[in-house]
């Protein structure tokens, strides 16, 4: 006999706060292992120097908590998308220090994590509609607010090249080749 429960959200508020923390975490030790003398660096002309990108990260759940959260909007019809963007760029350029960059990734992100817990399923399955035009026309605030943690992650995969082209491990390749090292003396010492 098998037993159906209806309505379930396999991955709820909790769960979104938990993983967007766990990605947090991971970026905040790329922005600890980067020499404060690289956060200048850009790796390309017309990119984000490694600064410019952390404070990007710190500040992409702006977005999400200006429209949900203190908006409350289920339709983006008249948000002024070139004002916020324009305001996100802007403290991007503005000068920091690392001390002061890891502190605003730290404050941002639990102040988004605090404020994603508190969500309850209707309210992460509600529909969002866009301006007409826009890919997709419509998104449920769960996929707004997952897209936060994918963006970061994109972003986070830029700097682990960035670390690489600075002659830095990133600490999950290194925390993966622990991992591999310590399989193989495990089967080493099985086998002697």
């Amino acid at each position: 006999m098998s037993v159906i429960i209806e309505d379930m959200n396999y991955y709820g508020a909790k769960d979104l706060a938990s993983s967007f923390r766990a990605v947090r975490k991971n970026t905040i030790q790329i922005a600890e292992e980067i020499p404060e003398d690289k956060y200048g660096f850009q790796p390309a002309p017309g990119t984000r120097t490694v600064a410019q990108t952390l404070v990007h990260i710190a500040n992409v759940p702006r977005f999400n908590y200006q429209v949900l959260a203190m908006e409350k909007r289920l339709n983006m019809e008249g948000f002024d998308f070139a004002k916020m963007f324009a305001e996100m760029t802007a403290e991007e350029h503005k000068q920091r220090t690392k001390a002061e960059i890891i502190s605003l990734l730290h404050d941002n992100g639990e102040q988004y994590a605090q404020w994603l817990e508190t969500l309850g399923d209707e309210f992460l399955g509600q529909v969002v509609t866009f301006p007409q035009g826009a890919q997709p026309p419509s998104r449920s605030r769960f996929d707004m607010l997952l897209g936060t943690k994918e963006h970061e992650m994109h972003h986070r995969g830029q700097l682990m090249l960035v670390e690489r082209m600075l002659g830095i491990t990133p600490h999950l390749t290194r925390q993966m080749q622990e991992r591999m090292a310590a399989m193989q003396r495990g089967h080493q010492g099985q086998g002697a």
